[in-house]
């Protein structure tokens, strides 16, 4: 899968978050850098994001 505005491959945790925060249901992903513009945040929060959602438990990030 490629990320949605930019093009670029996305990787697991990636796809995971743009589920996640947007909708289980889409078909489509966005990158880090991009996911990080549309809900005004960095990629770093997003990085911490993702390692909590995966140490919690959530199936999108196994």
């Amino acid at each position: 899968m490629k990320c949605s505005l930019c093009g670029n491959p996305l990787g697991r945790d990636e796809i995971g978050l743009s589920k996640k925060l947007i909708s289980r249901a889409i078909q489509e992903g966005y990158c880090y850098a991009c996911l990080s513009r549309k809900f005004r945040t960095t990629e770093a929060q997003l990085h911490d994001m993702a390692d909590a959602f995966r140490k919690s438990g959530c199936t999108l990030f196994q």
